[in-house]
């Protein structure tokens, strides 16, 4: 960087020969922070400097933001921060509602040019990196969900540590497998999953954590239980079927479940889950004395589920038709989290239990199906 050494040059020459008995120029160096991804010899790397200032609000993008979970969160983030400081991003051309509601821009987490730029042009000082394959879509396409859930994963970290974001990366019950402890889980134990979903995702946890250690990135993970969402369709998930089991017992009365009566699985309501992540992304670093948590609200069977919905719809039929692909994902993941840690270190607590789960995504999605009708 010729231009650097010339600078560094003239300010050594200034501060050892001070002139005419004047005091020694104080001059102030900027540093310039490095990426793990190797800059071609011979180029110069561009300057970078964060003057954020703690007044001001983060400016945030969402990968992956047409999923479960992006559009919510960039509604939550939006009324804290303001619209224009949220920027949702997919490779999927949005719905009117969500392009009219606030900042959003194409963005593939694989084209690693383009998401600099992205990053670079919007002055992004938050990343939160939704964009992954879910646990049935992944074993149905490996190749493409090694592509999405680790490439996609390695260009979203080294972006974050070149320019000093704040990252969150998602991880899953599908992070355990089967010689993990189940009941309960907790934070740190054995995980080996089984699943390319579960594999991608202890691997983001890891290399996450050594790139907190070894580059100082500010990396924040919680992983999420089963995430239950009136305002978005079943994508793949094992878990899925906590969420079809209301849009059919108001569309049909009938619900056909995948997986068996007694599967037991931690759960969550989406308000809960988006309330997490922020409260993780706002908690000061000096609070976090680990980088990836568990969270949980709640834990319970397709029986018990189909039970609690029969208590607002007695008439709904149940019947089980096993997905042995989904069975076998089930039967590795935990029973029961144990999220000590994230309630001692951060103030987690939820808000939704079963019976407040069922009552409101009830009367959400039967408010939905009546304007659909009148419509």
């Amino acid at each position: 960087m010729p231009v650097v050494r010339a600078l560094s040059k003239v300010a050594k020459q200034a501060l050892q020969t001070p002139g005419c008995g004047c005091r020694p120029l104080a001059v102030t160096l900027r540093t310039i922070s490095f990426s793990p991804r190797q800059v071609p010899p011979g180029s110069d790397a561009s300057f970078h400097s964060v003057s954020f200032s703690e007044t001001d609000h983060p400016k945030v993008l969402i990968t992956g933001g047409l999923g479960q979970l992006g559009v919510g969160l960039a509604k939550l983030l939006r009324k804290r921060f303001g619209k224009n400081n949220v920027i949702l991003s997919d490779i999927r051309k949005p719905p009117s509602h969500v392009f009219f509601s606030g900042p959003f821009i194409y963005s593939d987490i694989l084209d690693y040019k383009n998401l600099r730029e992205i990053v670079v042009n919007n002055r992004i000082t938050w990343l939160v990196h939704y964009s992954a394959l879910l646990s049935a879509v992944g074993e149905a396409n490996v190749a493409l969900a090694r592509s999405v859930n680790i490439t996609g994963l390695h260009n979203i970290l080294d972006i974050a540590a070149e320019h000093g974001l704040r990252l969150f990366v998602p991880s899953t019950i599908g992070a355990f497998g089967p010689t993990s402890p189940r009941n309960p889980t907790p934070d740190l134990c054995v995980q080996r999953p089984r699943t390319i979903y579960g594999v991608s995702k202890v691997h983001a946890e890891l290399m996450g954590e050594y790139y907190h250690h070894r580059y100082g990135l500010d990396f924040r993970c919680l992983r999420y239980p089963g995430i239950i969402s009136p305002d978005s369709q079943p994508g793949g998930g094992t878990t899925d079927y906590a969420v079809q089991i209301f849009h059919d017992a108001l569309k049909t009365g009938k619900f056909e479940c995948n997986l068996k009566q007694d599967t037991r699985l931690p759960m969550m309501y989406i308000d809960d889950c988006l309330r997490a992540t922020l409260e993780v992304m706002e908690a000061p670093a000096e609070t976090l004395t680990m980088r990836t948590y568990n969270i949980n609200a709640m834990s319970f069977t397709p029986e018990e589920l189909a039970q609690e919905v029969q208590k607002q719809l007695p008439d709904l039929q149940v019947m089980y038709e096993i997905d042995g692909v989904r069975q076998s994902i089930a039967d590795s993941w935990p029973m029961n989290f144990d999220d000590t840690n994230a309630r001692i270190d951060w103030g987690w607590k939820h808000e939704y239990d079963l019976p407040e789960l069922v009552q409101t995504m009830l009367n959400f999605i039967g408010s939905e199906s009546q304007i659909a009708q009148a419509t």
